[in-house]
C-alpha cells in the first residue's frame, strides 16, 4: 500500500457530495480534485493539502502541519498534515474544508 486507503475513504466520503470532484494518481498517491484543481490527497500516511501562498503560513502554524518537500524545495502553497492531526473526524473535516475551500476559488480546468 503506498498510501493510507482509509484516510483516502474517510476523504471521499467528506467530499463526495462535490459535483467537481475527481480522484488522480499523484505524488506516489492520490489525490482530489475539485473542478480539475488539487485539493487535497493522501501520501503514505499523511494528508496533503493545497492551502494557498496567502494561507500557506497559517497552516503551517497548527499543530501536526509540516511544508510539503519531495525534492528539497518545499511547496509554498502546499503542506502536509500527519496522522496524529485527522484521526478525529472534526479535525480531518477542517482541514478538508480548508483546502476545498482554495481549491473551490480557482477557474475550472
Amino acid at each position: 500500500m503506498s498510501y493510507d486507503e482509509e484516510l483516502a475513504a474517510r476523504i471521499r466520503t467528506l467530499l463526495e457530495a462535490n459535483p467537481g470532484l475527481s480522484e488522480r494518481k499523484m505524488f506516489g498517491g492520490i489525490a482530489f480534485m475539485i473542478n480539475g484543481n488539487m485539493c487535497c490527497g493522501v501520501s503514505r500516511e499523511d494528508l496533503m493539502l493545497r492551502v494557498g501562498a496567502a494561507d500557506y503560513e497559517a497552516a503551517l502554524s497548527q499543530p501536526h502541519a509540516r511544508p510539503m518537500d519531495f525534492t528539497g524545495r518545499p511547496m509554498k502553497s502546499m503542506v502536509f498534515v500527519g496522522p496524529a492531526a485527522t484521526k478525529e473526524g472534526k479535525s480531518l473535516a477542517a482541514w478538508v474544508d480548508r483546502a476545498c475551500a482554495f481549491a473551490s476559488s480557482l477557474p475550472p480546468k
